[in-house]
């Protein structure tokens, strides 16, 4: 072979090598969305860790709801996110293809009905003629819409606004709504002149469940297994570290600190929200009680059961036969042994 032509063969194989390798850089980036709420695994989006544990280049994009994180879902924008079971039974019933393959929460009492003092609101007898309001489908919003027709009353009798987060506690500040059904941290701010009327773990007692999950679109799934497999073991790892060892999530930690840089407020307030938090270990999490049950895990009971009562709101036109196919426990099941 003459020097010349292998000297443009080598040239032309170190290309097909750069091309190859930027291919595979290309393919190790993801866009992952998540929201304000205080969760122990928020601090590895502050440090770093979920890049590093799982070798891909990740752009985080903080939203206000659930239900934007779908519409960027819905785009192609966004390939991950952190979303409410609410939003979460409505993209579904619309059709847009994703899994739950992590639960970050369960109903507890990081989500609640705050009422301003003033208000004139003591009990839950009280609601009539008041005027309330929760992020757009948001998990708050059902609820809430759940407590109302519990109580027998409707929209009709009570006035819900859904309105951003941020303008709930301007609203409320201002005195133009009686309450809101909020999440941190704008349930910290609404506690400041007011009370907590109801949490969510109470409206969940009622019959309208929730959760909140980290949701990967199915291509993404697919295509990246491995990926999810070592974001659920990073997750594990914090929320690990949260259970065994208080002190170091207390309002002077680092990862307390951590979480005020990343979502906002103080250190001392995204230390008591963590306290509010429900959270389910891997093993159960993988169990048929949650997302390893396929149509009849309790997670894709929850999210036909929502939706069926959004479409009784007129918030959905249809109610799927099943959600089970919305639901995976493999990255679990993996992320745990």
């Amino acid at each position: 072979m003459k020097f010349n032509t292998l000297i443009a063969a080598a040239v032309l194989g170190l290309a097909s090598i750069s091309m190859a390798a930027s291919a595979a850089a290309a393919d190790k980036k993801v866009v992952v969305a998540y929201q304000t709420d205080a969760l122990p695994s928020s601090v590895a989006i502050a440090n770093g860790d979920f890049a590093k544990e799982t070798g891909y280049e990740i752009d985080f994009r903080k939203f206000n709801s659930g239900a934007e994180i779908f519409a960027a879902i819905a785009s192609g924008d966004v390939q991950i996110g952190y979303v409410g079971s609410s939003p979460f039974a409505a993209a579904a019933s619309r059709g847009l293809e994703v899994k739950a393959f992590y639960l970050s929460s369960i109903s507890g009492v990081d989500e609640a009905l705050v009422v301003r003092n003033g208000s004139g609101i003591d009990t839950l007898a009280d609601l009539k003629g008041k005027k309330l309001a929760a992020a757009p489908v948001s998990t708050d919003h059902y609820q809430l819409l759940a407590l109302i027709k519990s109580l027998g009353l409707s929209e009709k009798d009570v006035q819900v606004f859904a309105i951003p987060q941020p303008e709930i506690v301007a609203s409320y500040n201002r005195g133009d709504i009686d309450g809101g059904f909020v999440w941190d941290p704008a349930l910290t701010e609404l506690k400041k002149n007011g009370k907590v009327l109801v949490t969510s773990k109470d409206v969940a007692d009622k019959g309208a469940p929730t959760f909140s999950a980290w949701v990967a679109t199915s291509k993404f799934a697919a295509d990246n297994p491995k990926f999810l497999k070592a974001y659920a073991s990073v997750i594990n790892k914090y929320y690990a570290s949260f259970a065994a060892d208080k002190a170091a999530w207390g309002p002077d930690s680092d990862n307390a600190k951590a979480l005020a840089k990343l979502l906002g407020g103080t250190a001392d307030q995204q230390a008591a929200a963590l306290k509010n938090l429900t959270l389910l270990t891997p093993d159960v999490q993988a169990s048929a009680a949650w997302l390893g049950g396929g149509d009849q895990s309790g997670a894709a009971k929850i999210l036909k059961d929502t939706a069926a009562f959004l479409k009784s709101q007129g918030k959905v036109s249809e109610v799927l036969p099943n959600y089970g196919a919305f639901v995976t426990a493999d990255a679990l099941v993996s992320a745990s042994n």
